[in-house]
């Protein structure tokens, strides 16, 4: 039983965790399972055809390394872990990626990593191109701009450009979102497969692109160089630079490559020219950079030949695919067309439609707005008809007082002229009045004179007769009885009485003709005032009537 245990039966399978560039699987594979095994099980997961420029990398103590095909996966130096990880990545880079790269899948595989190459500053980028590649990356992630979908920030969790870019410039993340929004705009129309091949082809020109560095001495005591492997050759560079090659060597130039332990030698083809060597001290790396050299050089050879029968006919089924595609594009884009003119013109005819009852409800309001406004005018011209009606038996009666008037004029005028002749007639004889009174007083101041003259006569004579009386006869008569010394008084008395009574009678009727006069000239003077009021109301009817 101890025996049994201690030969306990090992697992047939062990557990496999492959990354590709956007997705994680995991595999169950067998203990005898080669590399190769193992690779196309993945490819053939992925639809995957392009299987020569891939490879599984798995990192091994401080460098990383390539599944071999033809070993066993667990007889390499894989990490122990379980599951173990691997990373699915181009291991060789075309030389021109529209012409070589033929699937989709491919070409999506290659732009994922060269994209995340240039963020992680792996290939060296300028600022422009590297605007210009982002916006190729948001055509190829979001499709066609839209102004009314794509709002400002739509962009903030997406990473873009390397970091060393943007510490260059002292620009906001809104700022750069606005400078790639504006190229991303123009690619209106673009594919996805196609964006990423535009950023494929950007990305090719690059000096770092498909380029795999290491650290290299020429011999074992000059300083450090940098050997670079890619799909054109061979390239020497200064520790400090990785962008311009100090020397180059094509595969069309090179006649040999050979490895021994440290060493490498490259013999030109052209004899003539002096062989290169340069060592490394790492084992690992001088595997891997023959690995490199190899593949890069079968690649190059075969790029050179006719395409084998696989080959054309992926490439012939890509064209097909990418024709049924770009119909199929064409297609939904004519279909996308017809929707929008169709949704425009939904748009249309409800903008429309709303305008159409704007102006129905308008020309309601209109209507029922001239119904009261004929309603109203009707109304005002019954109004204007009474008083036109108003104003022509106004108009009648005017003229009827406008003869009237004048009738009244030519009256008035014949009335004043006899008013003022009347006038005339009247001052004149208040003239004459005036005159025959101021005469009358004159009599009269005469007659008061002749009067007083008269009353003093009267009493100088009755003082006189006084005076003759007491002394003519002081003493009566004897033989004269007193009846007749009585009568012979009461007989002068009687005579001077009658003076006096004259007097009065004249005094009266003098008085009685002043009064009477006076009368008169009052009378006369109303009269004369009457006439004056009279001439004064027809002066002002006759300039009423003139106005």
């Amino acid at each position: 039983l101890a025996g049994r245990q201690k030969f306990k039966k090992q697992p047939n399978t062990f557990k496999v965790k492959v990354v590709t560039m956007d997705a994680e699987m995991e595999f169950s594979c067998e203990v005898k399972w080669k590399g190769k095994d193992l690779f196309d099980l993945v490819c053939r997961t992925i639809g995957l055809r392009e299987i020569w420029f891939f490879g599984l990398r798995y990192t091994v103590k401080d460098t990383y390394a390539w599944l071999k095909p033809e070993k066993q996966v667990l007889d390499q130096d894989v990490p122990k872990d379980s599951p173990i990880t691997f990373h699915f990545l181009a291991k060789f880079f075309p030389e021109k990626v529209e012409e070589e790269l033929v699937q989709e899948i491919t070409q999506h595989l290659f732009f994922l990593q060269v994209k995340k190459q240039i963020l992680d500053e792996e290939i060296f980028c300028s600022p422009e191109a590297s605007v210009l590649l982002a916006s190729y990356a948001v055509q190829a992630k979001y499709g066609d701009y839209d102004p009314n979908f794509h709002k400002p920030g739509f962009l903030a969790q997406d990473e873009l450009l390397p970091k060393r870019v943007l510490m260059q410039y002292q620009m906001t993340a809104d700022m750069w979102e606005e400078k790639i929004t504006a190229w991303y705009a123009e690619h209106r129309g673009i594919a996805r497969d196609e964006a990423e091949m535009e950023y494929l082809k950007i990305a090719q020109d690059l000096e770092m692109y498909g380029v795999s560095y290491f650290a290299i001495t020429q011999n074992k005591r000059d300083t450090d160089l940098l050997l670079g492997v890619d799909a054109q050759g061979l390239h020497i560079y200064s520790p400090n630079s990785k962008l311009n090659p100090n020397k180059s060597f094509p595969w069309s130039g090179i006649r040999n490559i050979s490895y021994s332990e440290k060493e490498f030698t490259i013999k030109p083809l052209d004899k003539k020219k002096d062989v290169f060597k340069f060592y490394s001290s790492q084992l690992r790396v001088n595997k891997l950079i023959l690995q490199l050299c190899i593949g890069n050089h079968d690649l190059f050879m075969r790029r050179r030949k006719v395409d084998s029968i696989e080959v054309q006919q992926m490439k012939a089924q890509a064209k097909e695919e990418k024709a049924r595609k770009k119909m199929e594009r064409q297609i939904l884009a004519l279909e996308k067309q017809k929707r929008e003119e169709a949704e425009r013109a939904k748009e249309d005819m409800e903008r429309r439609l709303f305008q159409l009852q704007d102006e129905a409800r308008l020309a309601n309001e209109a209507l029922l707005r001239s119904e009261e406004t004929a309603d109203l005018l009707a109304e005002k011209a019954q109004i204007a008809e009474e008083e036109a009606k108003l104003l022509a038996h106004k108009a009648a009666e005017a003229e009827q007082e406008r003869q009237r008037l004048e009738v009244t004029a030519m009256k008035t005028k014949e009335e004043k002229r006899l008013m003022e002749q009347k006038m005339r007639e009247a001052e004149q004889m208040a003239v004459k009045l005036v005159e025959q009174s101021e005469r009358r007083l004159k009599e009269a101041d005469h007659l008061k004179q002749d009067l007083t003259e008269a009353k003093d006569a009267e009493r100088r004579a009755k003082q006189k007769l006084l005076e003759i009386t007491k002394t003519t006869y002081p003493v009566r008569c004897p033989s004269a009885p007193p009846e007749a010394a009585d009568f012979a008084y009461e007989s002068a008395s009687t005579r001077f009485d009658f003076k006096d009574s004259d007097m009065k009678r004249l005094s009266m009727e003098i008085e009685r003709e002043r009064l009477e006069y006076m009368e008169k000239s009052k009378h006369l003077q109303d009269q004369l005032k009457e006439l004056k009021s009279e001439i004064e109301s027809l002066k002002l009817e006759e300039s009423f009537v003139l106005y």
